[in-house]
């Protein structure tokens, strides 16, 4: 399902969808720390109900630009 005349082209696939509980612990952060990621954003989120989804390219993309090179 993607709605392109919208802009929305829908979820690409196998990206999936993940908690905040699960980007914290991926990532081996807090749930707060994530929440202040989004509402800071820097990390992108889809708003569900009360909740936020997260999409697993976003949260990639977000690591792969804090990389740093080794010493």
């Amino acid at each position: 399902m993607s709605r392109r005349s919208g802009g929305w082209t829908g979820r690409q696939a196998g990206d999936r969808l993940l908690t905040v509980a699960e980007v914290a612990a991926t990532m081996r952060v807090s749930n707060m720390t994530v929440y202040r990621l989004i509402k800071g954003g820097e990390l992108p989120a889809i708003r569900v109900g009360k909740n936020y989804r997260i999409r697993e390219s976003d949260v990639d993309r977000y690591l792969e630009q804090r990389q740093v090179e080794g010493a």
